[in-house]
C-alpha cells in the first residue's frame, strides 16, 4: 500500500497530517510506504489533481471520498470536517477508513 501526504512548504497542518497517518498505519496494522510530496507550484498542484494541504491520499485515491469528484486544484489550505466544525488536517478515522477500503480492495 502506498500513502502520498501532499503539502507545500510552510503549511501549518503538514506536521501534524504526518503523525494522524502514521497512527492510522499502525492502528491498522497496514504495510504502508508512506510519501511526503512538496507541492512546489500552481502548476504543479494543477499536474498532481492537489486539492490543498494537507491532502492524503491511499493507493492514488484520495482518503477523502466526496473529494474525489473535485476539480478545485490549486495551492490553498484544504478543511475537513471534524465533527460540527472544520479542522485543518483530516480525522484519524477518515484515514483509517482509506486505509481499510486499501486493505479490502487488496483481497
Amino acid at each position: 500500500m502506498r500513502i502520498e501526504i501532499l503539502t507545500f512548504d510552510g503549511c501549518p497542518h503538514g506536521d501534524a497530517t504526518c503523525e494522524i497517518v502514521r497512527q492510522a498505519v499502525i492502528l491498522e496494522h497496514a504495510d504502508a510506504a508512506v510519501d511526503l510530496i512538496d507541492v512546489p507550484s500552481a502548476q504543479a498542484a494543477q499536474h498532481l489533481r492537489f486539492l490543498g494541504s494537507p491532502s492524503v491520499r491511499v493507493n492514488g485515491e484520495d482518503a477523502e471520498p466526496a473529494a474525489r469528484a473535485r476539480t478545485d486544484y490549486g495551492l490553498m489550505c484544504r478543511t475537513y470536517h471534524a465533527g460540527a466544525s472544520l479542522a485543518g488536517t483530516p480525522p484519524i478515522g477518515l484515514i483509517r477508513d482509506a486505509i481499510r477500503r486499501a486493505l479490502f480492495e487488496k483481497r
